[in-house]
């Protein structure tokens, strides 16, 4: 019975992990807080030299 019951044990456990790569989660990657200020630094940064790179075409466009 002991044995019966191991394999068991060891079959269903293949088969759980075997399911568990199947389904990704919807659960989005979790972002630190200090990566989340690098990103936002970054995305200022962008705006910012748009913002300057339109007002530059807008003059010349005058």
């Amino acid at each position: 019975m002991n044995r019966k019951k191991k394999l068991n044990e060891i079959h269903t456990k293949r088969v759980k992990k075997a399911n568990s790569k199947l389904h990704s989660t919807s659960k989005p990657r979790y972002i630190s807080k200090e990566e989340r200020a690098k990103i936002e630094s970054q995305v200022a940064e962008n705006s910012e030299a748009e913002n300057s790179a339109e007002e530059s075409s807008a003059e010349e466009g005058m």
